[in-house]
């Protein structure tokens, strides 16, 4: 009897786990990004750090999706090489990622983005023809009794500012810089 409750046990955890993370990456899915930073909401300030890799299209069209997900993996392995250990990291898209940040501030949160471009830009993907992979990242913070829609979509704002003044960049969201106004 105790090996069987064991093994549903087991069962419980491995089915619990898979309808929480990404089956390529193994970090969270986009429904448990999403109701992890509706949590922290409850209680604390949060960033969030929304990536995408640039000319992700043009990397799968050219070499196919299999260098895709290879591209896509070592994005996550940079990440989790920079991101501290009290942050979550979280694939929402096909190749757009979310980095949860509690307790921490925007400033913090907008250099923490500034490492992770960087280990992204200077990481070897080793494309066929040599090229390098960037991304692009937009910053939000939200005091307590915020929620993701509201944090997600203004990360997503500056994240597109970030794409449209040439990729490869980091910006902070508006209203994430009206909020450090008021703090200074």
């Amino acid at each position: 009897m105790n090996q069987l409750n064991s093994r549903l046990q087991d069962l419980a955890a491995e089915l619990e786990h898979r309808a929480t993370h990404d089956t390529l990456t193994g970090v969270l899915n986009r429904a448990a990004v999403i109701e992890l930073v509706n949590q922290y909401f409850v209680h604390d300030d949060l960033s969030l750090i929304v990536l995408d890799i640039d000319h992700f299209k043009r990397i799968n069209d050219s070499f196919g999706h299999p260098t895709g997900d290879k591209v896509i993996l070592g994005v996550v392995a940079c990440l989790q090489a920079v991101v501290p250990s009290s942050a979550q990291i979280g694939r929402v898209g096909g190749e757009e990622f979310t980095v949860v940040l509690p307790r921490q501030s925007a400033h913090v949160s907008e250099r923490l983005a500034q490492d992770l471009r960087r280990a992204i830009e200077i990481c070897d993907f080793d494309l066929p023809d040599g090229s390098g992979v960037s991304a692009s990242f937009g910053v939000s913070w939200a005091p307590a009794g915020g929620d993701f829609d509201s944090a997600y979509g203004f990360a997503d704002e500056a994240l597109y500012v970030a794409k449209r003044g040439g990729r490869n960049q980091v910006c902070l969201s508006s209203c994430s810089m009206q909020s450090l106004e008021h703090e200074t």
